[in-house]
């Protein structure tokens, strides 16, 4: 008996961003009067902001602050992934202020708002100070994430350091995780309706250059992540003598896993496992690996930097170099822990943007096209990984410079990585 087809979440959200430009160029009227149900949907997006912030940072750093554990490597592998996150978010800056694939979209009445004119006016001191929330309950209702961002940072630590009497908080965090994870997929079982409503009023109000736009969004993207690899990664690998075209035999497979599922999870086993067999030791590759998913998402942070710009500049709101620094480092700093959240990067957008003051119906209009980048960053983060492995190998001079094949060779036991790990 055959499968019945059955249409995918993707498949509908573009079936949905179709929708809402047919309607919004052949029915104007109709258009501007589905506003509602976008709205609906961005309120719905909000609500996951805090609690998954809250949960996955919680876990994430508790899980692994404990660097006498690890010793050296611990901290080299953190230096390393902050430093190279840190070049991925100027570089997304830099591409999206060239490009400016936001201007000419206007994304509603958006205006410049009040607390972001302030800011521009605090000094370096005032915004170090506004950074660290009085008051947590306060700062959540708000959705100030930066406020949110730094006292679930401090607070993870200090769990980290309370040994056995963390463990219920921990669980308690990794029950609140999935069950934001079960009330996310509820929310995006609505994004097809929210999408092209939004793309239904922007449409009819403006016309159909909002496709040019998202368009230049796509190519701005790729473009950088191009520029990334070549300009950043590969510098790094020669930088510390990784064998560059046996690393690529040995990442190819794992990278196309992410680029076809759009799944860093999916890619896992066998990043692990290739990682192992071209020389890194098990220990180095079962501690990096997963720590860098949670802190070393070159190609999430790039997405993040020109996904943040476009929303302003689509509100036509110009921003200042520390105005933009400041959004990216807060960008930065709420996606830790968030690599295994279902459009992790559409929550963390929705709270930045909200924070800040921008137009947040930006995430709705990028989610028509999330999915074309979603592939590339996904791949993106799993390749800098990889890289990140042997970096720390290289660096702790445990690299073994075996000539075996990856995925050819054995371990010690004669099980593959991600079977000695079932």
């Amino acid at each position: 008996m055959k499968k019945r087809w059955r249409l995918s979440q993707t498949h509908l959200i573009f079936i949905g961003m179709l929708a809402g430009l047919i309607i919004g160029f052949a029915f104007p009227a109709l258009g501007t009067k589905m506003e509602a149900l976008s709205t609906i949907f961005i309120r719905l997006v909000k609500t996951i902001i805090v609690p998954i912030i809250f949960a996955t940072l919680v876990v994430g750093i508790a899980s692994h602050a404990d660097l006498k554990a690890v010793g050296r490597m611990g901290v080299k592998a953190i230096v390393y992934f902050e430093i190279v996150t840190t070049i991925a978010l100027f570089l997304g800056l830099l591409v999206v202020n060239v490009t400016k694939p936001g201007v000419g979209i206007d994304l509603g009445d958006a205006g410049l708002p009040a607390g972001l004119g302030q800011a521009k006016h605090m000094t370096i001191k005032e915004i170090v100070i506004n950074i660290f929330p009085e008051n947590f309950f306060e700062a959540a209702a708000r959705g100030d994430v930066l406020e949110v961002v730094v006292f679930t940072i401090i607070f993870a630590i200090a769990l980290s350091l309370i040994k056995e009497k963390k463990k219920p908080i921990i669980e308690f965090c990794e029950a609140l995780a999935e069950t934001m994870f079960k009330y996310t997929n509820i929310v995006m079982r609505f994004a097809p309706v929210g999408v092209g409503a939004a793309i239904a009023v922007v449409v009819a109000s403006k016309g159909m250059n909002v496709l040019l736009n998202l368009c230049l969004l796509i190519a701005s993207f790729y473009g950088a992540i191009v520029i990334f690899m070549l300009g950043v990664l590969l510098p790094v690998a020669l930088l510390f003598k990784v064998p560059v075209r046996r690393f690529i035999a040995a990442v190819k497979e794992p990278a196309i896993i992410a680029f076809s599922t759009s799944s860093s999870e999916a890619a896992l086993p066998k990043a692990m496992e290739n990682m192992e067999a071209l020389g890194v030791p098990r220990r180095v590759v079962s501690f990096v690996i997963p720590t860098g998913y949670s802190f070393n998402l070159d190609g999430t942070t790039i997405y993040l930097s020109l996904a943040s710009i476009f929303a302003a500049q689509a509100a036509g709101i110009n921003l200042g170099l520390s105005e933009q620094l400041l959004i990216g480092f807060t960008l930065i700093f709420a996606s830790k822990g968030a690599a295994g959240v279902p459009r992790a990067s559409l929550v963390v957008l929705a709270g930045t943007l909200a924070s800040f003051g921008l137009p947040i119906q930006a995430v709705a209009v990028i989610l028509g096209v999330d999915t074309v980048m979603d592939m590339g960053r996904t791949a993106v983060n799993v390749t800098g990984n990889c890289l990140a492995t042997v970096i720390v190998a290289k660096w702790e001079k445990v690299f073994d410079k075996k000539e075996e094949t990856p995925g050819e060779g054995s371990l010690d036991d004669g099980k593959t990585l991600s079977e000695a790990s079932l």
